[in-house]
């Protein structure tokens, strides 16, 4: 048997990281069994379903590494499919139409609510007569299609989580709507019903979701069996919850997967992280890993029953240790439009300059976004002094220190790593000042503060485009 899952989101808004990591467990499964992983896209909800959604969702899996086998298939456009199987548990007797007004279920649901009881729909329109059906219609009325449930049908099924789960009919809510009506019989499907008939058409042999899914696979499997199908195999990995466990929500700073991007997380960090939410390799001590080690040896004998907490210092440790070991030039790829996006201005700046900048801010970084405000100082000819870079260019000898480095930057015909050095011993020397005081003073008069990346490498990359000595200029001035 050929393996065969698929994630099947929404289009009514972003990729969110729930989503995203369902899709890993499937994309993990399907490549740790040499199968395949399709995408579906679930929008037969017209009201809601956005292009634009659909776009962030597709681009987010292939920034992920998330690439899929088949599709993406849209749902809306395979309505033929759902209403010839809605037509086939009809002719069955499996299913039927219901014309309950919006005013009898609201009042059933009153009655149940007064009486302490769970809502549910009662069935009272299983066994119409065609004279009642008659009779309704001549009413105006407007129908559904439901399907049928036993209430006394107990639905049992095997989890790679979960081991055996067990539910009754009665626990349903009553028989089912499969399908709203329309003016030529059979309407809009909805979301159990057309699953369960394009997971039977899509050949799906596991289907791989989140735990909020449980109550939907025990009526699903009632459909599977009143189409005749062969049954998949089930697996609910757990929700992701805060830091105090319960449910992740917007107001936990939980974004799209857009938005991490956007907030300087590295596609491979954060599907890194993903991974380990819920799941734990066979070797504890391991935490860095790409998706195709963790296919190797992904199962869901490791996945956890409990909840996965969401750890913003565990995925902002993960994101430093990426940055970190990335190659100069692959980190400035990913630089480079960061800088465009907070408007530096890259034009004249050339690729070996900019590259030695991201060696000497990359090991300084735990997301992207910060080499914004790190490398400010490169990127405005201007620098921006704060309180202490202030208070250390007023402090007694710092100016004439620095008229001391100008001095000695006019008789150098070039200027590198070995002649800044000298130029501080020279200045130390003929000042007789302390190193300390000399190098505080160059920092604040460079960048503007008394602390930041390594000052000679800095004061090279600003000595290349010619920043270094109107800056000492302004400084000896302040």
């Amino acid at each position: 048997m050929t393996v065969r899952v698929r994630i099947a989101p929404s289009p009514t808004g972003n990729l969110h990281i729930g989503t995203a990591r369902t899709a890993v467990f499937n994309w993990l499964f399907a490549h740790h069994h040499g199968g395949q992983f399709i995408l579906r896209i679930e929008d037969t909800d017209l009201e809601r379903s956005r292009p634009e959604y659909t776009d962030n969702i597709l681009a987010g899996l292939r920034w992920l590494g998330l690439n899929w086998d088949e599709g993406p298939f849209f749902q809306s456009q395979r309505l033929d499919l759902y209403k010839t199987a809605v037509q086939k548990l009809l002719d069955q007797g499996l299913a039927y139409r219901c014309y309950t007004t919006p005013e009898e279920l609201e009042a059933l649901r009153e009655a149940q609510k007064a009486k302490g009881e769970a809502p549910r729909y009662d069935n009272r329109h299983r066994h119409l007569t065609p004279e009642q059906e008659a009779a309704f219609k001549a009413e105006g009325r407007s129908f559904v299609i439901r399907f049928k449930i036993d209430d006394d049908r107990e639905i049992v099924w095997n989890d790679l989580v979960r081991e055996k789960m067990v539910w009754r009919g009665s626990d349903l809510g009553g028989d089912m709507v499969i399908a709203r009506a329309s003016e030529d019989g059979i309407g809009q499907p909805l979301y159990n019903f057309v699953v369960v008939v394009d997971d039977i058409d899509m050949q799906i042999t596991h289907i791989i979701r989140g735990e909020d899914h449980i109550a939907n696979t025990a009526k699903q499997i009632l459909l599977y069996e009143a189409l005749g199908a062969k049954i998949p195999v089930f697996a609910h990995s757990p929700l992701i919850l805060n830091m105090d466990g319960r449910k992740l929500s917007k107001r936990d700073g939980v974004t799209s997967i857009s938005d991490f991007q956007k907030m300087g997380f590295t596609a491979e960090a954060l599907v890194n992280y993903m991974t380990l939410l819920g799941w734990s390799p066979p070797e504890s001590t391991q935490e860095i890993f790409t998706l195709e080690a963790a296919a190797k040896v992904f199962g869901f004998e490791r996945v956890n029953k409990a909840g996965a907490k969401f750890d913003w210092a565990k995925l902002d440790w993960l994101n430093s240790q990426y940055i970190h070991h990335l190659p100069v030039d692959k980190l400035t790829d990913l630089l480079i439009p960061v800088w465009q996006e907070a408007g530096y201005k890259l034009d004249g700046r050339e690729r070996p300059w900019l590259e030695q900048l991201v060696a000497l801010i990359g090991p300084s970084l735990t997301r992207l976004v910060e080499a914004v405000d790190m490398s400010k100082m490169f990127f405005s000819e201007t620098v921006e002094l704060i309180d202490e870079g202030s208070k250390q260019l007023q402090q007694e000898g710092s100016s004439a220190v620095l008229s001391a480095i100008l001095a000695a930057l006019e008789n150098q015909p070039e200027f590198t790593e070995a002649t800044a050095q000298d130029i501080i011993k020279q200045v130390v020397k003929q000042q007789n000042v302390k190193k300390g005081l000399v190098m505080r003073s160059l920092r604040a008069a460079l960048t503007g503060d008394v602390h930041g990346p390594d000052l000679i490498q800095s004061w090279l990359l600003l000595n290349q485009i010619g920043w270094d000595k109107p800056r000492l200029h302004q400084a000896i001035n302040v």
